[in-house]
């Protein structure tokens, strides 16, 4: 997730999806992960290309972007556009390493400006 201080977008995508999203199947496959646009971009993502409008919400495997999300259109249209772009995973099987690099799911959006990743 590609974010920045004082989103107003962000912050209603926390309110309403942050608390749940780790829970669900798209959060364990593919764990939320949180970068300040302002700041550099983290060494392995690197080859994603940084966004300026945010939220934004970007699916990457092995270092590969495969797809993101412009902005939060609220939750129902949310859930619908994630689950198109968690088609574009590979299907893995059960008991397997995450589909997606390691990451971090967000606990204190307010934190963002002090670390590129929570």
């Amino acid at each position: 997730m590609m974010e920045q201080k004082a989103c107003h977008w962000c912050e209603r995508w926390h309110a309403e999806i942050g608390p749940i999203y780790p829970k669900t199947d798209e959060g364990k496959r593919a764990p939320l992960r949180s970068v300040d646009i302002h700041q550099p971009m983290p060494d392995d993502l690197r080859g994603i290309q940084m966004e300026r409008f945010t939220p934004s919400f970007v699916l990457v495997q092995d270092g590969v972007e495969l797809g993101r999300i412009r902005g939060y259109p609220g939750d129902e249209l949310f859930w619908w556009m994630l689950s198109d772009l968690m088609n574009k995973l590979p299907a893995s099987s059960p008991g397997s390493a995450p589909a997606l690099d390691s990451a971090v799911p967000i606990s204190d959006p307010t934190a963002l400006g002090n670390a590129t990743k929570t």
